[in-house]
């Protein structure tokens, strides 16, 4: 019998495992759309699936119009996002 401390572990574990994954999905090229991160090497920005989301769109809806995007791709811009936005920032000047 795992106790509570152990079960947390092995959540967060399971959890990091499964970002990391995810993140396998994003993609950085030098020539494709301006080196910005891609989702699975695509011509689509993880911005592009981070706007859609902010003005609105649902899951269903950004699949249905992009055939070509998995629901683990908009789960790979979010973690992304998640990620980038707990990078510490140094304000020089």
């Amino acid at each position: 019998m795992h106790s509570l401390s152990a079960k947390t572990n092995d959540r967060r574990y399971n959890e990091m495992m499964e970002n990391e994954d995810l993140l396998a999905r994003i993609t950085l090229e030098p020539g494709k759309c301006g080196g910005r991160p891609c989702i699975r090497g695509l011509r689509i920005r993880v911005s592009d699936i981070l706007d859609l989301l902010a003005e609105g769109a649902s899951e269903k809806e950004i699949l249905a119009d992009y055939s070509f995007l998995e629901p683990d791709d908009i789960r790979a811009a979010l973690t992304f996002a998640a990620a980038q936005a707990r990078q510490v920032l140094l304000r020089v000047g």
